[in-house]
């Protein structure tokens, strides 16, 4: 490895553990995303001083994450593996992993529990601030899926546009409140 793909491939590492996999499968995912052709469980084991057996767990997880995609090449029993080369959807499949794992059970979660009979005034408390709750993650939910429609191309723009998006709406909100 050169000195600055070992700085990259290092870095995640460390930041694994803060985005909630561990030290190695960032190193592994790392590797594979900078690497310009796809590798095999040796080679990664080999150039991470990684024990094949934590290559092939780490292997596992980031196809779980759809991080990797399992390649297979004519004459070689081999699988390989790469990483999408664009970032957008490196994001996209990050964020609906996350979706799925983290965000749909709590909604099933905050569904039962507004469905269940308050019996009392803190129970009410704590079903009118989980349906603020509900109530958010659903439009964040919604937002995350128009967004998922969007083009790598027109998701940049819109990133761009930063604030401008806020005067946008403001503008939209004195053009509607004249046009009455």
């Amino acid at each position: 490895m050169t000195p600055l793909v070992r700085a990259f491939v290092s870095h995640f590492g460390e930041m694994g553990s803060r985005w909630g996999i561990n030290r190695t499968v960032g190193q592994i995912y790392a590797l594979i995303y900078v690497s310009p052709r796809a590798l095999n469980a040796d080679e990664i084991a080999e150039t991470l001083e990684f024990s094949r057996s934590n290559v092939s767990m780490g292997l596992k997880e980031l196809q779980a994450w759809k991080l990797v995609r399992l390649r297979h090449f004519s004459g070689d029993r081999r699988e390989y593996f790469e990483a999408p080369g664009d970032a957008w959807e490196v994001f996209r499949t990050l964020a609906e992993e996350r979706r799925r794992r983290e965000i749909e059970p709590t909604l099933s979660m905050l569904r039962s529990a507004l469905m269940e009979e308050a019996g009392n005034e803190e129970d009410l408390h704590a079903q009118a601030r989980m349906r603020d709750m509900h109530a958010l993650i659903e439009q964040l939910t919604n937002w995350f899926d128009d967004i998922q429609r969007l083009d790598s191309a027109t998701l940049s723009k819109l990133m761009g546009m930063g604030a401008t998006v806020h005067k946008l709406l403001d503008f939209t909100d004195k053009f509607k409140r004249a046009k009455r």
